[in-house]
């Protein structure tokens, strides 16, 4: 099949699993013999500071954003200088700007968005159109959207081109529940009216599958959920009986990822003589809120612990591998859990033991994996205990590092998701 994957750019500001699930699904589907183009919206699509895709980046998101908060300057100022907005250094300067993405003031855009050619930004949707059909590499067999906040592209996609649309579902509640409640429940609103325009639904996790039928009031047997995977070949092993011992936490800096219950679990765990040795180890860029990230430095630094912390926002894109090969667990604890948890197969892959809260989808994960340590309560105290427990048994350390491996290579792999991918993409294509 010629596959064409619409992706939402990210600019490589912070660690994002949906563009790692999508990079991986592309270069797995081109093993398996697929024609599989990704089209980056936004902002470019890089992983590890490599630019990936090979199409231009359509609905820049600096133009996109001008364009939808002051709709005279369209009128007024020339095509020449929304094309220069467009350029890819701007883009990248805009990422590295924003520092991630919030749906904070965006409420009314991503509306806009979603009722596509229905909304403001119609034109650019035109375009898209328009090069899918008239450039012959690229047009497709069968189109897949990474996320749902991508449907307003899927009616006008569908009538023009005349295949299939399908849709990844990952994380949409975090972006639309942030919105005030008058955009989210017009937003969802919206969504559960183009969720008709989709020709299947792909979800990262029978847990989210539940969870978002639901939310777009769509029939759960349109759902089908593939586990995301990872290349096996691409980690080394951590050694979890190196001393000192570290706790990791890999994913953006944030309190909505949990990285301030992470902290506070960290400051419970070195009260105890026991532990004395740890450090805490934490990457996946930063937080929109410019304060928290040094708040969270300063209460380290109130308990003497600075010296014992190594942050590096950064550091998950130039070797994310050599971060987690220094762990000796990983926990990254999302209120409220997580459609997926990518982090999850990583720190697995690499033979590093994970706690997490048991909630979302990480018991999934744990039971398909036959291995992992659900936290004995969802606060820092309970993940404090959890680690404790964990830490002072180094056969279970490595028997858990072991089964994550073997997890990993027998599930949670690249080849595995592509095969159930093109499966489903095969029922919906004619």
């Amino acid at each position: 099949m010629r596959i064409v994957l619409i992706v939402p750019g990210t600019g490589d500001a912070f660690y994002c699993q949906n563009c790692q699930r999508d990079l991986g699904l592309v270069a797995a589907l081109r093993r398996h013999g697929h024609d599989a183009l990704v089209v980056p919206l936004y902002l470019p699509l890089t992983a590890g500071g490599r630019q990936a895709g090979g199409a231009d980046v359509f609905y820049g998101a600096v133009s996109l954003y001008l364009r939808h908060q002051h709709p005279r300057l369209a009128r007024v100022l020339p095509a020449g200088f929304w094309r220069l907005l467009d350029a890819r250094p701007v883009l990248h300067a805009a990422a590295r700007l924003a520092r991630s993405t919030r749906a904070s003031g965006l409420g009314a855009l991503t509306v806009s968005m979603l009722q596509g050619e229905q909304g403001r930004q119609a034109a650019e949707l035109d375009r898209l159109v328009t090069w899918l059909a008239s450039d012959p590499a690229a047009r497709p067999d069968v189109i897949v959207l990474s996320n749902a906040l991508l449907l307003g592209l899927g009616r006008r996609l569908r009538a023009e081109l005349r295949v299939p649309v399908v849709c990844w579902l990952q994380d949409e509640h975090v972006w639309v529940d942030a919105l005030p409640p008058p955009e989210a429940a017009r937003t969802w609103q919206v969504l559960r009216e183009r969720a008709a325009d989709a020709s299947a639904f792909l979800a990262v996790s029978a847990a989210y599958a539940d969870r978002m039928a639901d939310a777009l009031g769509v029939d759960r047997r349109r759902i089908h959920p593939v586990h995301p995977g990872v290349e096996p070949s691409a980690y080394r092993p951590a050694d979890v009986r190196r001393r000192p011992r570290a706790v990791g936490f890999l994913s953006r800096l944030a309190a909505g990822e949990g990285f301030d219950r992470f902290v506070e679990a960290f400051l419970e765990l070195r009260r105890d003589p026991r532990f004395a040795d740890v450090r805490l180890h934490a990457t996946g860029g930063l937080s929109g809120d410019r304060r928290f990230l040094p708040r969270q430095r300063r209460r380290l630094a109130r308990a003497g612990l600075a010296g014992a912390a190594a942050i590096a926002p950064f550091a998950f894109h130039r070797d994310r591998a050599g971060f987690l090969a220094g762990l000796t667990l990983l926990s990254v604890p999302v209120p409220g859990g997580e459609a997926f948890g990518t982090y999850v197969i990583e720190a697995m892959a690499a033979g590093v033991p994970v706690v997490e809260p048991d909630t979302g989808a990480y018991p999934e994960i744990f039971r398909t994996a036959g291995c992992g340590t659900p936290s004995a309560g969802a606060d820092a105290a309970g993940l404090a205990r959890t680690w404790a427990a964990l830490l002072e048994d180094p056969l279970r350390l490595e028997s858990e590092a072991r089964l994550g491996r073997e997890a990993v290579a027998r599930h949670f792999n690249l080849d595995r998701m592509a095969a159930e991918t093109a499966a489903c993409l095969s029922e919906v294509t004619p």
